[in-house]
């Protein structure tokens, strides 16, 4: 296994989050030896979904999008869950962090309906990525190679398609980091 002691990750997720797609990536990366720190738009404890209907665990945020910054952290972790990948699209904050960590070349991590952030950051032309389905239209129309694998990997860029495709996202997650 990797060692990614000293190795700091950011987290995005809000109300909504697909609770596997953030838990799972954190404690992968939390026993590596990884910190994860998480963010909200708005710093107030939220809920995790089992889908987008069923409630699973309430999470406290450690910080507000807004208060943290790229050069702070090694990684960006990006869950999905439709109504948090929804917020976080709209959040200036979660915009510039993600732009800001990919012009740094630093590893991001987004699935599901995560890639959506990419379009509203104006960093998904030219890209080659997946995403969950539903989402497909927005990232061709933005300029994305959308491919339907289990992982993609372009440049510091990660994206998976689905809670299915969380232990190949978490390993490649962790190699780049290592």
């Amino acid at each position: 296994m990797a060692d990614l002691n000293g190795k700091k990750v950011l987290a995005l997720a809000s109300q909504g989050v697909e609770q596997i797609e953030y838990t799972s990536p954190r404690d992968a990366l939390e026993i590596a030896g990884a910190s994860i720190t998480l963010a909200s738009p708005d710093g107030k404890e939220f809920q995790g979904m089992e889908g987008d209907w069923e409630k699973k665990d309430s999470f406290t945020p450690d910080a507000k999008t807004a208060d943290v910054k790229a050069e702070d952290f090694d990684a960006l972790l990006l869950p999905g869950g439709t109504l948090n990948a929804d917020a976080m699209r709209m959040d200036e904050g979660a915009r510039k962090l993600v732009k800001a960590f990919l012009d740094a070349d630093k590893p991001v991590a987004a699935i599901c309906h995560a890639p959506w952030i990419l379009v509203d950051a104006g960093v998904a032309e030219g890209r080659k990525l997946t995403s969950f389905t539903s989402i497909v239209p927005d990232l061709k129309n933005a300029g994305a190679n959308w491919v339907d694998e289990e992982v993609v990997v372009d440049g510091s860029l990660i994206t998976s398609r689905n809670p299915g495709d969380l232990d190949a996202f978490n390993a490649k997650l962790i190699e780049k980091l290592s």
